[in-house]
């Protein structure tokens, strides 16, 4: 493998019975989808070529087909990728949070980091829908944003007082899910991303806070659900 790859791609850690090729074939691999995020995050999807990527990467066109069917498979690892840190970096931050409101706050903040990392900015918010079209884009969103939405909106609604049903619980956190994404898109494209996501933290907050309001004073926020 090239010096400048190896440097440039952290190396892929040995795999139980794979040989030589295999493991050449995973860093060369690993090496164009981390070139690919640089270049779509700095460049965007339309302005970035195969041969760019190939060359950053110091591998063959061959390579990348025998890895990827294209551009846009290419694109759609680096989307997943991208998402899988997020992901990842979410559920770092609230894993040793123990008070639900705590979590869902910390949660919050975590996430309006992340969609001011440079790469989930240009990749996930503008370039995924088009790129990948709406279906693909919320199917691979799902897939890993969602869960964590999901299990932090559970812990709430059980803190709450709320019915514990796994499909209200998954109504409750598709909206929430839905209204993180256009907050996002919102913070991501504001002239001033920082005063951007302090609007958003402080909405939810106070959204959080008259919750946690009722439940303290000792109203029963299970009352208002319909039957």
């Amino acid at each position: 493998m090239p010096k400048s790859v190896s440097k440039l791609v952290p190396k892929v850690p040995p795999l139980p019975g794979a040989s030589r090729r295999q493991q050449y074939s995973a860093s060369t691999k690993r090496a164009l989808i981390e070139v690919a995020q640089r270049l779509f995050s700095e460049q965007g999807y339309a302005g970035t070529s195969l041969d760019a990527i190939v060359a950053g990467a110091e591998v063959t066109k061959g390579a990348l087909y025998h890895h990827f069917s294209g551009k846009q498979a290419l694109f759609e690892a680096v989307f997943e990728r991208v998402e899988s840190e997020a992901s990842r970096h979410i559920s770092r931050a609230i894993e040793n949070e123990l008070d639900p409101w705590e979590k869902a706050l910390t949660g919050l903040r975590s996430f309006l980091e992340v969609v001011r990392e440079p790469a989930y900015r240009r990749v996930v918010i503008q370039e995924g829908p088009a790129v990948l079209g709406y279906e693909r884009y919320r199917e691979q969103e799902e897939r890993s944003a969602f869960a964590v939405v999901q299990d932090i909106v559970r812990v709430v609604l059980k803190a709450s007082g709320l019915v514990d049903d796994d499909e209200m619980v998954t109504t409750f956190a598709r909206i929430f899910f839905g209204a993180l994404q256009s907050a996002g898109e919102s913070v991501a494209a504001a002239a001033d991303p920082s005063a951007a996501a302090a609007r958003v933290e402080t909405a939810v907050t106070v959204i959080l806070a008259g919750l946690q309001s009722l439940v303290d004073h000792g109203g029963h926020p299970a009352e208002i659900m319909p039957d």
